[in-house]
């Protein structure tokens, strides 16, 4: 079984590693620049899975449901907790 609260968990670590910090301080990152990381690639199984799942438990936002490859790869991802 996956276990989504270590997903999650390593998804906040990878947007630390690859965001940027904001003027309140939040951490965001590039949904496509998450996606095209190798190290993102070789960790998360499903990557937008895991994603949803952060947003649903307010670890991050995003505008929209579901995010897709190239479409929405300016969508910042917003970290909420730190």
């Amino acid at each position: 079984t996956m276990n989504v609260e270590h997903e999650i968990s390593l998804l906040v670590e990878e947007i630390r590693r690859l965001g940027t910090k904001n003027a309140d301080g939040q951490v965001s990152v590039k949904f496509g620049v998450l996606f095209a990381d190798d190290k993102c690639a070789n960790l998360f199984e499903a990557l937008v899975g895991t994603l949803k799942a952060a947003k649903r438990r307010k670890i991050v936002t995003y505008q929209g449901e579901l995010l897709l490859q190239g479409v929405h790869d300016n969508v910042d991802i917003m970290l909420l907790q730190d």
